[in-house]
């Protein structure tokens, strides 16, 4: 597969295409996009003059161009001459497929074609595609300017070096790629994402807390650990001297007991008002834009304090 990338198709420009692209940029990239949204190019633009100064701030190429783009409307001129893919359409299986395949059929065979797709599974994306051994999974999480992550899945069809290509890819821009070497629907991250808040709305649900508790509990707990480490290597340490080991051997018999305990909660209209009206207490009435932007400003902070950690 083709190693020696210096454009990159941005396919599906809306909030995470546009991120992608800002960030491909920052990286000293030149960038071809595509959307079919009248609004797309100014939409674009607005993010990458947003983004730059902290791009720049977390490791962006000091010669890198935030104008090196161009755009067109129909994707597969706009992927026609480039040397890596990614795709950032509507998270519909069906647009996903027909736009994949015009895309593929625009390229050589050694260009790897990544969708951005949350859930969706690589062996069903590339269905209609003459080389599907070149689709990947490339998922992002939001905003993919600044979080590291990148979940790669090659599937059923797609190829080892498909896979490598993209890992190679995603690593040598500053991202933190991992293989996903099973298909599953939702991926790694997101199955995770979705189990905790399964159990979030639960607690919810059950009057045991609040929204604000509950976001709190993770937020000014185990969420600032979770920054710094993952679940498995959080556990070690709790074992103390004796690790992952002490762990399983003392706490499991408590935790699985937990384990047991979960709760599936029904969503129902009562359910949803509750995590609505809480949702709006825990927030105070801030806007969504209001929120990211703190969000945003506080994820630039613990990027940096990483990065001058690893320095």
């Amino acid at each position: 597969m083709r190693t020696d990338i210096k454009r990159v198709a941005v396919i599906g420009a809306g909030t995470i295409g546009a991120s992608w692209a800002a960030y491909f940029l920052s990286r000293g990239l030149a960038v071809s996009a595509s959307d079919p949204s009248p609004g797309a190019p100014d939409l674009l633009r607005r993010m990458i003059a947003d983004a730059w100064p902290i791009l720049m701030q977390l490791g962006g190429k000091p010669d890198a161009d935030p104008t090196a783009w161009t755009f067109d409307a129909d994707p597969a001129k706009a992927a026609a001459g480039c040397d890596f893919v990614q795709e950032s359409a509507p998270e519909r299986l069906e647009i996903k497929q027909d736009l994949l395949a015009r895309i593929d059929g625009a390229l050589p065979a050694d260009v790897v074609i990544a969708s951005s797709t949350s859930g969706l599974l690589a062996s069903r994306l590339s269905e209609r595609c003459a080389h599907p051994e070149r689709v990947v999974i490339g998922h992002p999480f939001n905003p993919p300017h600044l979080i590291p992550l990148v979940e790669v899945v090659g599937g059923a069809k797609g190829s080892p070096e498909a896979v490598q290509a993209a890992m190679r890819f995603y690593r040598a821009i500053g991202k933190h790629p991992i293989e996903i070497r099973k298909e599953v629907p939702g991926h790694l991250a997101n199955r995770l994402q979705a189990a905790i808040w399964r159990e979030a709305v639960h607690l919810v649900a059950e009057g045991v807390a609040t929204v604000a508790d509950v976001d709190a509990a993770i937020s000014e707990g185990p969420g600032l650990r979770w920054a710094l480490m993952g679940p498995h290597t959080t556990f070690h340490l709790a074992g103390g001297e004796g690790g992952i080991e002490h762990f399983l051997h003392h706490l499991m018999p408590a935790v699985t007991s937990w384990w047991k305990d979960l709760g599936e909660p029904d969503i129902d209209a009562e359910v949803q008002r509750m995590l609505v009206e809480g949702v709006a207490d825990a927030t105070g009435g801030a806007t969504t834009t209001d929120l990211a932007r703190r969000r945003d400003a506080a994820l630039v902070r613990l990027l940096s304090a990483r990065r001058g950690e690893e320095a």
